[in-house]
């Protein structure tokens, strides 16, 4: 396991407090950069959504709680686009937190960050959301015989695609990196060690097993 290492003291710290101060640390972007937001779909963002398993949804509650989600289905399946400027996002039996869907109903400002697996480049859009509970359109986003329990509907306000440079400075879509149990213990250990399940060990390591913890997904 990873050593505890003392942190600095905050006095050896220099803190960026101003946007003047960011951008002589950053520098301002390139034009091409700066200006390729657009406040509505082209057909390259919508063939990107149709080809998207996963996306992460980030809200903010209205004192300022923030909470960014995982959200994944087939391709094709977690996305609707319903016009240019409207799109729906999947939601399917989960662990009931909904901690994000909290949030939207005191803040409605999202910002969503859709991948490709193995593209380094990702699709970004933010807006303000509502929560549906049931459309037509539920009828286009069926899995394996399920509607949606909900969709995120958002009204788009900025769109544009993000660069590569997150995924190849962390090699994330390269093999030879992966070591997914090399450090960090397996989901049963650490939901044993750290979360009140009242399960023994051997319990969990039963009810985390893929075939078993894949059954119910979408029922």
């Amino acid at each position: 396991m990873p050593t505890t290492q003392t942190a600095a003291p905050e006095t050896d710290w220099t803190e960026i407090t101003t946007v003047e101060d960011l951008v002589d640390l950053l520098g301002e972007p390139i034009p091409r950069v700066r200006d390729k937001v657009r406040p509505a779909l082209l057909d390259v963002d919508r063939a990107w959504l149709a080809a998207t398993p996963f996306c992460v949804l980030a809200t903010a509650s209205a004192s300022g709680a923030c909470d960014a989600s995982p959200k994944g289905d087939p391709a094709g399946q977690l996305v609707h686009v319903i016009d240019d400027r409207t799109i729906a996002v999947a939601e399917r039996p989960g662990n009931r937190r909904a901690d994000g869907y909290r949030n939207i109903l005191e803040n409605p400002q999202v910002g969503l960050n859709f991948l490709i697996p193995g593209r380094g480049d990702t699709l970004r859009v933010n807006g303000r959301a509502r929560l549906v509970s049931d459309a037509p359109f539920f009828d286009e986003m069926v899995v394996k015989g399920h509607r949606p329990v909900l969709a995120v509907v958002v009204h788009i306000e900025e769109v544009f695609f993000h660069c590569a440079k997150a995924f190849l400075r962390s090699a994330l879509w390269r093999p030879e990196t992966w070591d997914p149990t090399g450090i960090v213990p397996r989901r049963a250990v650490i939901a044993h060690d750290s979360e009140p399940t009242g399960m023994t060990l051997q319990q969990l390591d039963e009810y985390y097993e893929p075939d078993n913890y894949s059954r119910g997904m979408y029922a």
